[in-house]
């Protein structure tokens, strides 16, 4: 069928050559975008419009056609919205109807004319000349207004944007939001940069890398799973302000919440903690949000999020505060590796062994709080074991500087007060290598170029990461990752012949 299909449009494109059209012209000069039109004459009245007789040129996808005799209808896109046109026989010629009559929606077409009201009310193009610019040799899918096949609408992006407003009303708000985010971190006197994609050590963060080879340096690389060290290599050479906004390679699961590829917004500033960056984190989002949404509260999942108010919890805290199931652990409890396992094993939890009181502790906190954290909440105080990069608390050196900010359930931003001791950076490296030894693939990579940048000396310094994926997914309410990345990744399907 999809054969039968495009031999027909293909016989209409020589027919339209045959009368002398250019097939794939290289321009059209418009006076207006569609969305310009609705905006600027969408209220006028028909007298109005009579009045003013404005002239324009617009282009578009025809969306809708109907008619027939020596006169017809259609709608076209541009941009998300749609406006209608007209189109006469005894106003357009007899050529350019034998055109119109060769038209099929999907077809790219540019019109002039003179915007008028119809019978109906209407605002419409009433055609003086109507220029083909490109065919849709493949025919728009049935129903194609109600596109809702996943893996046709992530596959075919350029299908779903043409069928569903609210995906291009996604990815519009999500370009806002990038924009919004830059404006925050310039006016307070952030620099932005650019850092390596490709690597000879992946660090940064605990994931399982990508891995290429350079032919010509005969080495292996590696897509970046975080910027962070470079960053902060920056910071010791006298940056003391530094954002990117990155993509981020990682050899994991697919998910609802993860895809291989991904953007964060990574910043770091000297001469500050995690807890300067806790009130930093909160005023970004309380400018950025209304100015994204247009209010500081958003519906997510059917919940409403409310940005005005962020809470603060620990750890150790957080576990407390939402335990269920009996009363809750003490302190003291949480604080024992043995009563930790039994813990775990009571709700049925998966761990080794092997694993340290700082490695289980987050096991219990994943089951218990995360999926809760619906209102902006700031979890501080993780253990040293999972926080690597991060300082250790003066008054209990068991835990880490470092927060995680959830919104909706879903981990949003990572912060921590930089580690900037390049001995104890090293003994850390050290002990993430035997664990990759023991089998931790995530496990962190040993990095002496960037040991040896710390003793240059690095003012005390806090960095963060935010979740620009997870972020449009809260703003936009949307399910998935999938549905706020372009061009998500999926499994290699048979091509269509």
């Amino acid at each position: 069928m999809a054969t039968d299909h495009f031999e027909q449009r293909y016989r209409k494109l020589q027919e339209i050559c045959a009368l002398g059209f250019d097939p794939y012209p290289h321009r059209f000069d418009v006076t207006h975008s569609i969305p310009e039109l609705l905006a600027s004459y969408g209220d006028k009245s028909t007298e109005e419009l009579e009045q003013s007789a404005v002239a324009v040129r617009a282009a578009g996808r025809i969306v809708a056609k109907r008619g027939h005799g020596r006169a017809g209808f259609a709608h076209l896109l541009g941009e998300g919205e749609r406006i209608q046109i007209y189109v006469r026989e005894d106003r357009v010629g007899e050529r350019l109807y034998r055109l119109w009559r060769l038209l099929d929606i999907g077809d790219l077409v540019g019109v002039d004319g003179v915007l008028a009201r119809t019978r109906t009310g209407e605002l419409t193009i009433f055609v003086d000349r109507i220029e083909f610019l490109a065919k849709a040799l493949l025919p728009l899918p049935e129903k194609w207004h109600g596109l809702a096949d996943v893996e046709t609408r992530y596959r075919q992006r350029y299908l779903d944007l043409i069928a569903n407003p609210e995906v291009r009303r996604i990815f519009v708000k999500r370009s806002r939001l990038i924009g919004a985010l830059r404006r925050f971190l310039e006016a307070r006197r952030y620099v932005e940069v650019e850092t390596p994609m490709m690597q000879p050590i992946a660090g940064g963060a605990a994931a399982r890398p990508f891995q290429t080879f350079h032919e010509a340096l005969g080495i292996p690389l590696y897509l970046r799973i975080a910027p962070e060290l470079y960053l902060k290599r920056l910071v010791v050479g006298g940056l003391e302000r530094v954002y990117e906004l990155n993509r981020n390679f990682r050899n994991e699961g697919i998910s609802t919440q993860h895809n291989p590829e991904f953007t964060m917004l990574e910043f770091y500033q000297a001469y500050s903690d995690y807890r300067d960056l806790m009130e930093f984190t909160e005023e970004l989002f309380q400018q950025i949000v209304p100015e994204v949404c247009g209010e500081m509260e958003v519906e997510f999942r059917g919940q409403r999020i409310d940005f005005s108010h962020f809470e603060r919890l620990t750890v150790v805290e957080s576990i407390q505060t939402f335990w269920t199931g009996g009363p809750a652990p003490s302190r003291e409890d949480l604080e024992d590796r043995e009563t930790l396992k039994r813990l775990l094993r009571e709700r049925e939890i998966e761990f080794g062994d092997n694993l340290s009181w700082g490695e289980l502790l987050p096991l219990l906190f994943e089951e218990v709080v995360e999926r809760r954290l619906i209102q902006p909440t700031f979890i501080y105080d993780f253990p040293v074991e999972v926080s690597p990069l991060s300082k250790r608390k003066d008054e209990d050196p068991r835990y880490a500087e470092r927060f995680e900010l959830f919104i909706g359930g879903l981990e949003i931003a990572n912060a921590y007060s930089e580690l900037n001791d390049p001995e104890e950076q090293l003994q850390r490296f050290e002990q993430q290598l035997r664990a990759r030894q023991a089998g931790d693939e995530e496990a962190h990579r040993m990095d002496l170029d960037y040991v040896k940048a710390l003793r240059y000396g690095m003012p005390p310094t806090a960095g963060e990461g935010i979740g620009i994926d997870r972020l449009t997914m809260v703003l936009t309410d949307s399910p998935s990752i999938r549905e706020v990345i372009l061009f998500p990744q999926l499994r290699p399907q048979a091509e269509d012949p």
